[in-house]
């Protein structure tokens, strides 16, 4: 568990255009939002979901809370930041330094006339 200012200071430093933080509306409903909110017609592939770990088994098995769907409300989500591809590894390495916890890469954005953010269909799911 981190607060977001490192991660804020970071996005800065390495160009971020857009970011939230993923609660409410889970990762979708946030990626969504993004994708809404630019000039330009975008849309964001997420094709990797970090859940704490166990979190799947008991989505599946006792309460299906639409993790995997990427719709579980959060209420302390971590950043969700759009970056230039050159810098993301950059970014998520510096802020594993000063956080002493991961961050990942989580998707891209590619251009989309209709602006739908999506999980690919082969989406890795990491349990941290």
């Amino acid at each position: 568990v981190r607060l977001n200012r490192n991660g804020a200071k970071l996005m800065i430093k390495y160009g971020a255009t857009a970011g939230t933080d993923v609660t409410g509306f889970g990762i979708l409903g946030h990626a969504q939002n993004l994708c809404e909110n630019q000039k330009e017609k975008v849309a964001i592939e997420l094709h990797t979901l970090p859940f704490m770990a166990g979190t799947p088994a008991i989505n599946k098995e006792i309460f299906n809370f639409r993790l995997a769907d990427g719709f579980s409300a959060e209420t302390s989500g971590g950043l969700m930041v759009a970056l230039p591809e050159a810098n993301a590894e950059a970014f998520c390495k510096e802020l594993q330094e000063l956080d002493g916890a991961e961050a990942w890469i989580i998707g891209k954005v590619v251009a989309d006339p209709n602006q739908k953010a999506r999980i690919v269909d082969n989406v890795k799911i990491l349990e941290v």
